[in-house]
Order: C-alpha cells, then structure tokens, then sequence
C-alpha cells in the first residue's frame, strides 16, 4: 500500500497555505517573505558568506512551499560571484503539489521569476532524490522527498549554509532530532553557518553540543527570538584540471556534468564521436526493470527521470516519449503488475496494458500485454552527443595507457609519448576501458543493429528485439553475442534481427521489406557481472563510467553527475545507497550473480 505523503494542505481566510498534518503555517501571516530573508538569508550571513567563492552549498530541512529557495535564488543571481554556482539540498517529507506551490508563491510577485524557475521544473511527488536544473541562475536543486533523517544520511554533501524549517519541535519533533541534528552536523563544511526561527532548548543544546556557537538573536513578528549557529574553520577551493577517454554517451555525459560546475573538461577520443556503442541512429532510454531489489529499482527510475529531462531540453534530441515493453514470458504479466505499483514511480509512469491495448498501440494483432513506460524515450544519439561534447576541449589521441604524475595522472599513447596529464581522469570508452584497466572486470557483447528509411511510423517497443523511432525511419534490432569483440557486420544477422521482428510482429516486419535496402552497423557494449554499471573512483583522481550495457543512454547521465561531484568535492545527486551499487570496489564483481525471476 502506498505511503500518505499528503500534506493535507488546508487555506487560512487570509489565502495562507497551512498544514493539516502538522497543525502549523508555512509562513508568517504578515510577511512570509520578509520572515524568509530576515530568519534565513540574513541568519546564514547571506550574500557574504559567498563573498568570492565559486561553488556554495545550502542545504534546507522543511521545503515546504519553496518560498525560502525562491529568496534564496532572487538573492543568488543579484549578488553572486562571477561564474559561481549554487548547490541546493532541500528535504521534504510531505510534498505540495505544483498547484498548490504557485498558489502560495503568488503572494510574492517581487520573486516571481524565481518562483517560476521553481514552478517549472517542479518533480512528481515519488520518494527518493529528484534533481532540477535551474539554468537561468546558475543553481541546481536535489529535492529529496522522505523522512529527513533518511535523506539526510543518503546525502554526500556538505553544507555552507542551513535553513532549518520545518514545522515546529513540538508539533513535528521528527524533523529536530538527535539523529537529524547528528547528520546536520556531520554534513556540514568547515565554517558552515545555520539559521531557524525555533529558540527550543533541545534545539539549542543539541547545536551546542554538536560543535557549533550557538546565538539567540532578535526574531521576526510575533516571535521574540530565533537562532543563529556556525561552525569553525574555512573552505578551500582547488580548480582540478578533467580529462575523459571515450566520447559516447558516457564520455559526453561526463563533459556537460562537469561543465554544469563550471569546468570544461578535455575529451581524449581515438576515432570519432560515437565511434563505438553510442553511433546507431537511435537509441532506447528504458529502466532495468526489478520487482524484487528495492536499490535496483530505485536507481532505474531515478537514472531514467534524468535522462529523460535532460534529453527534453534538447532540440530535436527525442524521437519518441513512452516505449512499450511487451511481455516475454509468462511470469511478465504478474511481475509487470508488480513494478507497475512500484511506489518510486511517479504517478502514471507505468500503466500495464492487456493484449488489446497493446494491439491499439501498435496498430497490429499481438497476442500478449505489456507494460507502457511513460517516461521512457526514444532518442537520435548524434543530437545528444554533438550538444554535450560541445562542452568540452577535443584531443584526438588512442589512450594505451596511464601512469601517475605528481599532481594526478599522465595519458600516454603508443608510442610512451605523452598525450594529456590531468588532476581527474575519468575512463569512459565503453569496452576499450577494459584495454587500460584489467581489473574493472568489464565484459565484451557484440550487437548489430539494422535500420531502414521511410518505414512507416512505428511506437518505441522492446520485447528481447526493439523497435526505436530514428525520426525518418526506424531501428531494429539486436544481435547479442557475448565475448566478441571483433566489430564486423553480416547479412546473417541482418536476417536474424528482420526474423526477431516477424516473430512478434509480423506486420512491421513486412513494412521494413518494404521500406527497401536496410543498413546495419556493428559494435562492442561492456557489461559487468551483475549488470550493473561501473560509476566511481578506481584509485586517487581516477574514475570509470562503464560497463553500462544497453542501458547507457538512461544511466549515463546521472552517473556522470555522480562522477563529476565526487571529483569535485561538491554533492551527488546519487543517494549514498544506489552509489554502493554502482562503485567499482563492489564485491559482485568477482562472481556473475544469478538470474532470478524479478530482473529484467
């Protein structure tokens, strides 16, 4: 049964939005906004405590209506450093909707542009991290939707800045606990400062205890006082120099992840881009699906609603929004209807579908359901790589391999004759990483793909075959052939990949024949053990992005993020949890894991 998130918002006469649940306003009656810039940003020494830094993290506990981040963002872009960007953290146990949030926003038209960059990049109200881009003020926001607690320990970051706000102690006491001021502590920076409205005992002794100088300092409105904290010490910055081997989807995914922090990376690429796994004319963006792994299914949707937002923003990047997966065997059916209602799913992100609504689907007779995948896409690869990688520095150079440098690593080629050195290093040439690294443990698997031109228009599916939308054609295919690593293509499995086809869908098929001549390309994927990508640090200032499969174009770019904020220093979108799964010093590397029932 899904978990109540509902704040059970209720209006005052006066138009303010209060909390049903807990009894308690969002934000003072007389001025929410002049409350929010006297308790929080003046509390938190806002816009000083920036002063020349080029990355600053506030991380909030109560987001409530967003009006302290919209302040907060008005205040950022009229004041920021040249070139600096804002990290934001905020937990919300009990989400507003979208509506409701412009409702209560619209009492502030002074920070109305702020308010909307809120608004429109505003997330469904599924538990877990969510992040929003917030381009018009150099900022990101990691939404975290859960018990703060919880949320807090999956967070990576450390804080220059605290907005303590959720509800009362004595109406929320959740939100002030030992175990919450226990992780504020220990996630925030040296010299990080907090600001609440609440003066409570428990909350000023258990800041004190913490480490941190605690002052009660005049309040706001009718509340008399409120509080101030800091901690010792002072932030260091160090600007690393980035270089990425490999221009795929993960080589230029890592490229805009950097570049979204402000560093433009250098890209090492033998051949060209896309040369490998990411050069077919389209691409599938779909989740591992898993009804029986919480951690599995999580990471899937949160890599697929990043993938996908990031590939809406770019023109003429999609081809298709929604894929139909069709069942395989037997047990799909139930374990479709089990992921279906998956509660890390935002509402209608996964519908099941019987035989008949597939078939109105598709426009054929199948004699199976399926699963539609809302979120999900279909994508041209050489939209999404030209627009990344255009964020970055080329060399085009063949990496045979690394040695350490005295201030990070040196990138040499054939020849021993040097080619790059780098603070960061991130390997991301799909199956060449295993060339440069024996140990990551990575995997060869052979695919051809063919397409056609002038087929007629045809959803995205995927059954074992797929079926993708190139945008004046279609792709289908694959051929799956494990620890080949020879790339070569042949009419042979140009035939299986039209035979796959028939098989389920025999009236596309025939529109493929007569669509004319197809093309067909070959390439290498990696995969690891348990088919799960690689996404971490491998030694001091070394990284890999691999191993991700067929499932790059959906992991790719939350991974990178990952990647290029632990590089950095500064907060993951990944929660602590899923970032397990994925580092590449994790055990089920040495052995395959077994196939079970709930994976797919």
């Amino acid at each position: 049964m899904t978990e109540d998130r509902s704040p059970r918002l209720v209006w005052t006469e006066e138009g303010a939005p209060r909390s049903g649940r807990f009894d308690d306003v969002y934000f003072s009656r007389e001025d929410g906004l002049t409350e929010t810039r006297a308790v929080f940003l003046t509390g938190c020494g806002l816009p000083e405590a920036w002063g020349e830094r080029r990355r600053f993290t506030v991380a909030e506990l109560g987001f409530g209506t967003g009006l302290n981040i919209a302040a907060l963002l008005d205040l950022w872009r009229r004041t920021r450093p040249a070139g600096a960007r804002l990290h934001i953290f905020s937990v919300e146990g009990f989400p507003l909707s979208r509506d409701e949030a412009a409702r209560a926003l619209s009492n502030w038209p002074e920070i109305a542009e702020a308010s909307q960059a809120l608004l429109d990049a505003w997330p469904a109200n599924a538990p877990g991290f969510h992040r929003l881009d917030l381009p018009g003020f150099d900022a990101v926001l990691d939404l975290a939707i859960g018990e703060a607690a919880d949320m807090l320990n999956q967070w990576s970051g450390r804080a220059d800045a605290w907005f303590l706000d959720g509800f009362a102690p004595s109406t929320n006491p959740g939100m002030w606990s030992d175990a919450v001021l226990d992780a504020v502590a220990a996630r925030s920076a040296p010299g990080a400062r907090i600001a609440t409205f609440t003066v409570a005992g428990m909350v000023r002794r258990g800041l004190a205890d913490r480490g941190f100088a605690v002052e009660k300092r005049p309040g706001h409105g009718r509340k008399r006082e409120r509080l101030e904290a800091r901690l010792p010490g002072a932030v260091t910055e160090t600007e690393p120099r980035v270089a990425i081997v490999g221009a795929g989807i993960a080589g230029a995914a890592l490229a805009r992840a950097f570049a979204a922090q402000g560093v433009r990376p250098r890209v090492i690429e033998a051949d060209r881009p896309g040369a490998g796994g990411s050069g077919f004319p389209a691409a599938l963006v779909t989740p591992r699906l898993d009804a029986g792994d919480a951690a599995i299914a999580g990471l899937y949707a949160q890599t697929l609603e990043r993938a996908a937002t990031l590939y809406d923003a770019l023109p003429g990047a999609v081809t298709a929004r929604g894929v139909l997966q069709l069942e395989q065997a037997p047990r799909d059916a139930a374990r479709f209807v089990k992921i279906a209602a998956q509660s890390l799913w935002p509402e209608g992100a996964m519908a099941v579908f019987d035989a008949s609504a597939c078939s109105a689907r598709l426009g054929e007779t199948v004699a199976s359901g399926g699963l539609w995948m809302e979120g999900a896409r279909a994508i041209r690869p050489a939209a999404v790589l030209t627009a990344w990688l255009a964020q970055a520095d080329k060399t085009p150079a063949q990496v045979a391999r690394l040695e350490p440098a005295d201030d990070g690593w040196r990138l040499l080629d054939e020849a021993g004759e040097p080619i790059a050195e780098a603070e960061v290093v991130i390997l991301a040439g799909g199956w060449g990483a295993a060339g440069l690294q024996p140990d990551l443990g990575l995997a060869p698997v052979r695919g051809q793909a063919d397409w056609v031109e002038g087929a007629t228009p045809q959803p995205a599916t995927a059954w074992g075959g797929y079926a993708a939308p190139t945008g004046d054609g279609l792709l289908y295919g694959a051929t799956h052939e494990r620890g080949e690593t020879v790339v070569e293509t042949s009419d042979a499995a140009s035939e299986r990949n039209l035979d796959t086809v028939a098989a389920r869908l025999p009236a596309l098929a025939a529109r493929i024949t007569a669509a004319g001549p197809s093309r067909k390309r070959a390439a290498v994927r990696a995969t690891t053990a348990d088919r799960l990508p690689l996404a971490g640090e491998i030694a001091p200032g070394l990284y890999v992005l691999g191993g991700l499969g067929s499932r790059g174009f959906c992991v790719a770019p939350l991974l990178a993020e990952h990647i290029a904020a632990r590089a950095l220093g500064t907060p993951s979108p990944l929660p602590e949890g899923f970032a397990a799964r994925v580092t590449p010093a994790r055990r089920a590397l040495a052995q395959p894991l077994p196939q079970t029932d709930a994976s797919d």
